[in-house]
């Protein structure tokens, strides 16, 4: 198990590295002149040149990009062109929001999608299959945000349970809550329909197994084989899912956040491209990059840990 993580990480890293010169390559490189980008076609030379000077971009590229990584190791971003202030002290900030956003859908998700796949494979081929996979279906085809402007309407405007937007802080967390309840929602239906359908798949293909029929023969009921043997087999793809959905959820949030008006990672982003704010688009895409790849590598380990067959493949 420890030579598997170790190989991981080495992997990990080498995404990471990768990942950064794509980044580097696509916002201070192939665009020409950031600082010209930033400040727009008409800007006065001089302060282009000013710009040039305060963002450290007259170096050498090979140059910049050593000391970008090294910056970053160190947690310096360095300073947001349009807020004027350190670009962690923003990421900080608005992963407070996203971060909590996040789980919290991920975790309605698999809540809403574990019990609609189980029950879906065990009923295979009936009229409750039939429906729920439906259902899913069209939590699939439906957009979210049109999903969540629904949820606006019944929830916050009609039965006033919900707050239509904003976000109070953490010093009250069940208002906090509350708040990120109906984005949360929003963000979780589409992915629970996604999620159940996999798991479906994935249960039936295992209850076709020579030793679930084995079980069967012996006495269990078809939900005590699944309970018992087919549902841990099947949560490898499952866990490739959610990875990716929380991922997802973390840095795909942009339009519900704006729906809700919800100062997450998702809106600062869109608004640092809109204001052409280089500094912070890269540090935030950075961010997410680094939050994708860690994901993948956690569901690595949660493959070993389920099946230990895996490891022997390293």
């Amino acid at each position: 198990m420890l030579r598997f993580a170790v190989l991981r990480l080495i992997s990990m890293g080498v995404s990471l590295l990768a990942a950064s010169l794509v980044v580097f390559a696509v916002i201070e490189i192939i665009p020409g002149d950031p600082a010209a980008f930033m400040l727009g076609l008409n800007a006065d030379p001089q302060a282009v040149e000013a710009l040039r000077d305060d963002l450290g971009l007259n170096g050498s590229a090979p140059a910049r990009y050593l000391a970008w990584l090294g910056d970053m190791a160190q947690g310096d971003f360095g300073i947001s062109y349009t807020y004027r202030v350190p670009v962690a002290d923003l990421i900080v900030q608005r992963l407070g929001v996203s971060l909590p956003l996040a789980a919290y859908a991920l975790t309605l998700s698999t809540l809403i999608a574990l019990p609609v796949g189980i029950v879906a494979a065990a009923k295979r081929g009936g009229p409750v299959d039939y429906g729920l996979m439906g259902t899913a279906q069209l939590g699939i085809a439906i957009p979210n945000f049109w999903f969540a402007m629904l949820l606006v309407l019944v929830f916050a405007v009609k039965l006033r349970w919900f707050p239509a937007g904003g976000f109070p802080g953490w010093n009250d967390p069940a208002q906090a809550l509350r708040a990120l309840s109906l984005p949360a929602l929003a963000l979780a239906l589409p992915q629970a329909a996604i999620l159940a359908r996999v798991l479906r798949s994935a249960l039936i293909e295992t209850l076709e197994q020579d030793y679930i029929r084995s079980a069967r023969a012996k006495g269990l009921s078809r939900a005590q084989a699944i309970r018992r043997h087919a549902l841990r087999n099947a949560l490898i793809p499952v866990l490739t899912i959610l990875g990716l959905q929380f991922s997802f959820l973390l840095a795909g949030a942009i339009i519900i956040e704006n729906v809700f008006y919800l100062p997450g990672l998702g809106r600062l982003i869109f608004q640092a491209i809109t204001q052409r704010d280089l500094v912070v688009v890269e540090s935030v895409v950075m961010l997410l990059v680094f939050a994708v790849i860690l994901v993948t590598f956690l569901v690595d380990i949660a493959y070993a840990a389920i099946d230990p067959r895996l490891r022997r493949h390293t």
